[in-house]
């Protein structure tokens, strides 16, 4: 089977087996390229996309799909960033896996609506934790997000519900 993708990832590092980027192992892809500039931000070396090499969505599909167990996390910097290359790797995921896709950003929800390539990557998503990442709201206990201004959103209710409907474990 030949598969022909054009596009190519600024990534910094793929993450196997990982449980702290959604629920159960994930798969998570961390991805170079981040405008929001957090104060406070764990990975502020992913704000600069050179800072990432160049990846293929095949070869990303590769990592993915050699573990059938792993769920997939697409975080960064800002998978809406690129949010060409990570539609087209989502969408290879949901032809090809099972697999449920949550996506980290700085952006809010209702602002990914309006932008049409972020809205396609979105409508691909299952959970999307929005939202810059806020210092002073930081807490430890929150699951799955650094701060708690950061919405954990069931994608798929809140297109259908037209509102903001937010997972639940």
């Amino acid at each position: 089977m030949t598969i022909i993708h054009s596009h190519m990832l600024s990534i910094l590092d793929i993450v196997e087996d990982t449980m702290v980027d959604g629920p159960g192992f994930r798969t998570t892809i961390y991805c170079a390229g981040c405008p929001n500039h957090c104060p406070g931000c764990h990975n502020p070396q992913s704000w600069d996309i050179n800072n990432g090499h160049l990846v293929s969505t095949d070869d990303i599909m590769k990592v993915i799909e050699a573990d059938p167990f792993a769920n997939v996390t697409f975080s960064g910097g800002d998978p809406m960033f690129q949010p060409d290359g990570f539609t087209e790797l989502a969408e290879t995921i949901r032809q090809r896996t099972k697999k449920t896709i949550w996506c980290y950003t700085g952006f809010r929800y209702e602002d990914l609506l309006s932008h049409p390539a972020r809205r396609r990557l979105l409508e691909l998503v299952d959970v999307l934790v929005d939202g810059p990442y806020i210092e002073r709201l930081r807490s430890e206990e929150l699951i799955f997000r650094g701060s708690s201004n950061q919405r954990l959103i069931d994608v798929p209710a809140s297109l259908q519900e037209g509102t903001v409907v937010l997972w639940k474990r």
